[in-house]
This record gives C-alpha cells, structure tokens and sequence, in this order.
C-alpha cells in the first residue's frame, strides 16, 4: 500500500522560470555583455592616456608597461559605472525585443510585464552580490596595486621623497596618547623624532592635558612603546631625562608603520576590520563606514536600474515614442549618479549619517522605477 503525498496549491509551489523568462533573461545577459564591453574599453581607452600623459611623461616606459598599469587601474573604475552597464544593457535588450515585436507578442499572449522583469531584476540584483563579494576585492587590490606603483614609478614611494610627519591616537578610558613622529625606521621598526601629548580623562568625560614626552625614537613591542633619549614635563614640574622610558599601549606592532589605505582600495572583506582598527587608533572612519554601506547597497542599485531600463522599454511598446523614452531613461540614469555623488559628499562631511547617504539613492531609483512600472503595467 502505498501513500499519495498531497500535492501543493498552485499558490504554494516555487516560482519556476519558464522558456519566456529564460529567453529574456539570455538577450539581457548578451546585452549587458555588449554595455561592459563598450564602457570598458572606453574607461581604458581614457586611463591609457591619463596614464601616458601623467607617469609615461615622467619615465620612458613602454606602451606594454602602460597596457599593465591601465589593466590593474581600470577595473576600480569599471566597477563604479557598473550601475550604467546595466541601465544601457537592460534599456538596450528590451529595445531590442520592442523592434523585433516580440514584446508586443509577449503581451498579446496575455503575459505580464512582471514574469519578466522580476527574473531580470533579480538576476540583476545577484550579479550585484558577485561583484561586491568577488569582482570589488579583486578591483580594490588592483586599484591598491596601482596607487603603489605609481608612488613607486614618480619617486613619491615612502622614503623616496620628503620625510611626512606620522599622526597615530590611542588610549582608553583613564588616557588619550596622541604621537607625532617627524619620520620612521622601517627597517629597526621605529619612530623618529617622536612626541608624545598625553592627555588625561576626567570622570566627567573631558580632557585635560598632563604631559609631554619628546624622544630621539620610539620602537613598539609586546605592548609597550620603549623610548630612547627621552625627555618628559609634566604641568607646573620642571622637565626629566630618561635614557630610555617605557609606555603602555594598546596598538598592535604594525599598526605604527602602516598607513590605513584609501577606502576604495580597501577589499570588502576587509572594511570590518579596517573601520575597527581605525576607531582604535583615534580616527574618524567615516569614510569607511560610508563605502562599506555603498558596498551592501550595490545589489539594489542593479537591481533598480535593471527595473527602470526595463519600465521605459515598455511605455516604448504603448508610446512609439523611442527616442525620447531612451534619453528619458539615460537622464534619470544620471540624475541617480549624481544623486548618488552628492549624498556621498554629504555623508564624507558627516552632514547625514553613512547608512542614509548610502541607502537612500538607490532606495529613491527604486521606489522610482516600480512606481513607473506599476503605471505602466497596471495604469
């Protein structure tokens, strides 16, 4: 005897993706395709020659050296347009299919403009999830690649010109050490020329200042700043020499002579810990924060402009009107670029806080392009 297992509701059963969504999806994919293409030889085509007027000016290097430095720069700009591969890829797509009539037929048939956008938008939004998890890691260290080599090629590498003062922050709650150091031994992993402002903290929260320490050099270990040639004065008592003076500390060995490195060179991945390291030390991680929260935005921001390409691509279909939906598109396209630019600068200045200059753009494209498909669709 055997038991018939009950069969789910239509309601109930996994959306499946039918040979109309497939094929959809197969003409925006080739579409995309053709849309990086374009933009990536553009984006190469113009670093080509800022790389060539700017480092090849400097040094006789040749065209296959500026080829390998244009291809570890470009892909860091080529991940930023990717919001315009898809609004140009998906517009282009279904422009297409509107040409060849097969969206008239598709709705002929009675078939919805959502069976297929949807697929789209979600195909969209995990090709977001790759590029931000994969293809941004791997363009960051291009991108930290190249600003090396060009400190590197110019001369301006670390050691190469003027000395730069090194700032570094730590303390806990008791006290706040702030250190200057006129240069660094990289080689004896110490600071020169070092001073020390240390600053002690009220029970009330506030910072009063208590001592300077000037030292010939500063080297960390275990935890411990040992300080050679030392002089320090505390308020209203008459300066102290120190042969050598120890100092607690809370930063890690490397963090004294590692710089924290640009926020869009900085991997995914490696934002969390960058933002913590940061606040350690200090510093403001504003701009950190803020990329991290562009970073997990980025889905959405396919995803909305897959869904807006597509919403004019079908008032295309009702208006005939083909140009002026296309520069329609183009244009707000842009206007989210620029959006997207100005509540960035926003949150740089802390203006507004990182999550909303992060969030809101693409929410905005969003709630945008499915008010524009709804109206569309469903009138």
């Amino acid at each position: 005897m055997t038991l018939a297992l009950p069969s789910l509701p239509a309601a109930r059963r996994l959306p499946r993706i039918g040979r109309i969504e497939r094929y959809v999806l197969i003409q925006q994919l080739r579409s995309l395709a053709t849309a990086l293409a374009v933009i990536s030889a553009l984006v190469m085509l113009i670093d080509f020659v800022e790389v060539s007027r700017g480092v090849g000016s400097n040094q006789d290097l040749s065209a296959l050296r500026i080829l390998g430095l244009v291809a570890i720069k470009s892909p860091a700009v080529i991940v930023q347009l990717f919001p315009f591969v898809f609004l140009f890829g998906t517009l282009g797509a279904y422009i297409g299919l509107n040409r060849r009539s097969e969206l008239i037929a598709m709705r002929a048939a009675g078939v919805s403009a959502w069976r297929f956008v949807l697929p789209s938008a979600g195909m969209a939004f995990l090709l977001g999830v790759l590029t931000v998890t994969v293809l941004g890691p791997m363009a960051s260290a291009g991108d930290a690649m190249w600003q090396r080599e060009r400190a590197r090629i110019s001369g301006t590498a670390p050691g190469a010109g003027p000395p730069e003062a090194i700032w570094l922050r730590e303390g806990d709650d008791q006290r706040q050490m702030i250190i200057r150091a006129g240069r660094q031994d990289r080689a004896n992993a110490r600071l020169l020329d070092v001073t020390f402002f240390i600053y002690t903290t009220q029970p009330g929260g506030g910072r009063t200042f208590s001592e300077r320490i000037d030292a010939q050099s500063a080297a960390l270990s275990a935890g411990r700043w040992r300080l050679q040639d030392a002089t320090g004065a505390t308020v209203g008592q008459r300066a102290v020499t120190y042969s050598t003076l120890d100092l607690p500390s809370s930063l890690a060995d490397e963090e004294a002579f590692e710089r924290f490195a640009r926020p869009q060179s900085t991997p995914f991945w490696s934002l969390p810990n960058q933002i913590q390291r940061i606040e350690n030390a200090g510093f403001s991680s504003t701009a950190y924060r803020l990329r991290f929260q562009q970073l997990l935005a980025t889905p959405l921001v396919f995803a909305a402009m897959s869904i807006l390409a597509a919403a004019f691509s079908l008032r295309l279909m009702r208006l005939g009107d083909m140009a002026r939906m296309s520069v329609a598109a183009v244009v707000l396209g842009f206007a989210f670029f620029f959006l997207n630019q100005f509540s960035a600068a926003m949150g740089s200045a802390e203006v507004a806080p990182a999550f909303v200059a992060a969030w809101l753009p693409p929410i905005l494209t969003a709630l945008a392009a499915f008010t524009l498909l709804f109206y569309t669709e469903d009138g």
